[in-house]
């Protein structure tokens, strides 16, 4: 039957005066290579070195302006006349001790900030820099130049602020 059924073909082919082309041997096309359309989830190795020495610059800055902070408020520079001066100056004595207080507290403030910046390194070095922790999205490159210790991306941190 297979047979007839052929020749039937043939025959009508030869009828027509169609052209039959040869089977080629189709390969198998190789699929384009990935363009990478998925969100990264991570900064690479070379943006995560940039951003490692925009914080050693940050945190030198930050150590200096503390060492210069603690001097003011703790009076270890040396240079101060409070051992010369007149104890009956109460009102410039009460002066000081306000500026020692706001001293103490931009102290206390530069040591959180140098703690934050620590922080961010040991993140680059465990390849976590740059994740919000709250969304699980890369912080944007311009917020971590500007801010390099931000742990929350933009998006989290203006929903921080909203009451619910």
């Amino acid at each position: 039957m297979q047979k007839k059924v052929t020749k039937a073909v043939e025959k009508k082919v030869a009828e027509k005066k169609v052209k039959v082309a040869p089977k080629k041997k189709v390969e198998a096309k190789k699929p384009a290579p990935k363009k990478e359309t998925t969100p990264k989830n991570r900064y690479s190795d070379e943006e995560l070195q940039e951003f490692k020495q925009i914080i050693l610059n940050k945190l030198e800055e930050a150590r200096r302006d503390l060492e210069v902070l603690t001097e003011a408020y703790s009076n270890t520079g040396g240079q101060d006349i409070n051992d010369t001066s007149p104890t009956f100056k109460i009102l410039e004595e009460g002066s000081q001790v306000l500026s020692k207080e706001e001293n103490s507290q931009l102290a206390m403030r530069q040591a959180k900030f140098i703690k934050n910046l620590e922080n961010a390194l040991v993140r680059i070095e465990n390849k976590t820099y740059g994740i919000c922790r709250v969304t699980g999205k890369l912080i944007s490159k311009e917020r971590l130049k500007i801010v390099p210790h931000a742990t929350l991306s933009m998006e989290a941190k203006l929903q921080q602020g909203k009451p619910q």
